[in-house]
């Protein structure tokens, strides 16, 4: 009955021929290799063009399963984590590799994320992504590679780098280029200051800012040092400027 539904489900729903299949590595036999075999026998034509077959999620190096109590949703994971921070995280890895969740990594990704959008403020506007630019004639080999989605994450940081080092021109190339896997679209400081589940609203973090500058007026360092001390505690940093003071989430 498994194969069959599936057979039934995908003619019905992608048509008798379809690009890619996916599903995880247990599953090439004997699920995925029944489905060819009924679909092709009953339809005469070949069933699908790509499969892709993913690693197993492990969870702190340990399988994922309900006997281990190790268990969890998606929706779970995003009442912790901003939606692009797991995007950005399972793209980090290699579709057929096991992909290891922990918070550790999580957070790991958010700070890579992070790096990738602090590079983008002040960026407006959006192109075309410029497939002749080295960058992404990289990334485009990556991806068609069998969607090798770890190197095209290291362009992405490549690119970034040129970036801070003053090749502003390339920002719009950094933001076409993620685009393509769903990356990098938002207003940088919109994700910069995105509050995390349990820590300071942008509303009380702007508070301790304008405290600070106003210690800082009269000169009361010791007073102007605490707020510093208290946001970074926090997990807020103060970046101060000709303009003023702008901060982040660190």
């Amino acid at each position: 009955g498994w194969h069959i539904e599936c057979s039934a489900m995908g003619s019905q729903l992608l048509g008798r021929h379809f690009d890619i299949h996916g599903g995880g590595q247990d599953l090439q036999f004997p699920h995925h290799e029944n489905e060819i075999a009924q679909s092709e026998g009953a339809h005469q034509c070949q069933f699908v063009n790509y499969w892709m077959h993913n690693g197993f999620v492990r969870v702190d190096d340990e399988k994922m399963s309900k006997s281990l109590g190790n268990f969890f949703t998606i929706r779970e994971v995003l009442k912790k984590y901003d939606p692009e921070v797991v995007r950005f995280f399972i793209l980090r890895a290699h579709y057929r590799s096991p992909l290891n969740y922990s918070d550790a990594h999580l957070d790991d990704a958010r700070q890579a994320l992070t790096r990738l959008y602090t590079a983008l403020k002040g960026t407006t506007g959006a192109i075309d992504v410029d497939w002749n630019e080295d960058h992404a004639r990289r990334f485009k080999e990556a991806l068609d590679d069998d969607f090798g989605t770890p190197e095209a994450m290291a362009v992405l940081f490549d690119l970034a780098g040129a970036v801070n080092r003053g090749e502003s021109a390339l920002a719009l190339q950094l933001k076409a280029l993620a685009g393509v896997v769903g990356l990098l679209q938002r207003d940088p400081i919109e994700f910069l200051q995105a509050a995390p589940s349990g820590g300071l609203s942008n509303d009380e973090i702007e508070a301790k800012v304008v405290a600070r500058a106003t210690a800082k007026r009269a000169r009361n360092f010791a007073e102007a040092d605490r707020l510093r001390d208290e946001l970074k505690a926090a997990g807020v940093v103060l970046e101060d400027g000709p303009q003023g003071t702008n901060w982040r989430r660190a």
